[in-house]
């Protein structure tokens, strides 16, 4: 039995009150707040489910004057269990669909017009991750630079080129080139680099392809490794609005946390990777505080939603960073709109170009 299923109706009920206020105003609750909310008990008698409440590890004391505020898994059991997400209003659906939709063309403009907004409307710090460069492959080229060293260049369907400098060692002549150049066109061409991947490796592992040893090798340097080393190549993160999580710090120590999610933030790859994490959730997903450990620090909380091209596979995401005081009701159905207007955007772009 959870915490939460042992609580009674008054229990429940206090403790709705506390997290509500607390959502509300940022400030932990004393009882005589709960009180004049309208429940109806002597403050005494709050006082002590507060107590029973903060047992449980439903609630925290910041302070040893001061009243209760929500744990982070008191806010994950009110979150899952207790909160009525609201819908986003004509005016904000407006704002959100207007300054997308004049962004153009270009999924960039329109990611960075989706952050911005995200930010101005939410009063939070905004994310938005690129979409993965995974279109389909047109061609593929070797092209030798160095007695031992090559240019790797895929071209996509949709014009993006990639290079990488492959260091190869010594024994490798243009006929090796041409014949690893041949081998991969012939599997990847019209295929996306992630579809064609698994099947060069087992073909390579099992020795089926008929390929000479050194022309094996640089395949494997120059497009199976590739592909696995550097899965966030091309991507961008996008942040916008961090000085309103400065406006949101209080006290000193709360400045010190944001100054180290500020330095996470400046490192791509792991917010990146908690971004990516949201693959597989449908809707909205909610990081709070000590859950993930780029946030255990800072005590922010991340509500992210995926977003999808044309083919309906889930390419970026994009979300909202805030305190744990965030008003989780009004962000979260912003979040999921927003990256449902993006992936609606970049499925009509890509059904134009």
């Amino acid at each position: 039995m959870t915490p939460l299923q042992e609580l009674d109706r008054r229990s429940r009920e206090i403790f709705r009150t506390i997290v509500e206020a607390y959502l509300e105003t940022g400030e932990p609750v004393g009882s005589r707040t709960i009180s004049r909310r309208g429940v109806d008990l002597s403050p005494a008698s709050i006082r002590n489910v507060m107590s029973d409440l903060a047992a449980l590890g439903l609630l925290d004391a910041p302070h040893i004057s001061a009243g209760r505020q929500p744990s982070h898994m008191g806010l994950r059991f009110f979150v899952d269990s207790l909160l009525q997400t609201g819908e986003v209003s004509d005016m904000e659906r407006a704002e959100i669909d207007s300054r997308l939709t004049n962004a153009g063309r270009d999924i960039e403009n329109v990611l960075n017009e989706a952050s911005e907004v995200l930010s101005g409307l939410t009063g939070g710090a905004s994310l938005v991750a690129s979409p993965t460069q995974d279109a389909p492959i047109k061609q593929v080229d070797f092209i030798p630079i160095a007695a031992s060293r090559a240019l790797c260049i895929l071209v996509s369907d949709s014009g993006e080129v990639e290079n990488r400098i492959i260091d190869f060692g010594d024994g490798i002549g243009p006929s090796t080139l041409m014949e690893a150049t041949n081998y991969l066109n012939a599997r990847m061409r019209g295929r996306r680099l992630s579809e064609a991947r698994a099947e060069i490796e087992t073909e390579l592992s099992d020795k089926r392809a008929q390929l000479d040893a050194a022309a094996a090798n640089l395949i494997r340097l120059g497009v199976v490794e590739w592909s696995g080393e550097e899965p966030d190549r091309g991507r961008s993160l996008i942040v916008r609005g961090r000085a309103n999580l400065l406006e949101s710090a209080g006290a000193k120590e709360d400045l010190e946390r944001i100054g180290r999610l500020f330095d996470e933030l400046e490192r791509k790859k792991s917010m990146l990777s908690v971004l990516d994490s949201t693959r597989d959730a449908a809707g909205a997903r909610i990081f709070i505080g000590s859950e993930n450990p780029l946030f255990s620090l800072s005590g922010s909380s991340l509500i992210v939603s995926s977003y999808m091209n044309s083919d309906r596979k889930i390419v970026g995401a994009l979300g909202v960073i805030g305190p744990t005081s965030l008003n989780y009701a009004r962000v979260i159905p912003m979040v999921d709109y927003t990256a449902k207007v993006v992936g609606q955007i970049l499925d009509g772009r890509q059904q134009r170009d």
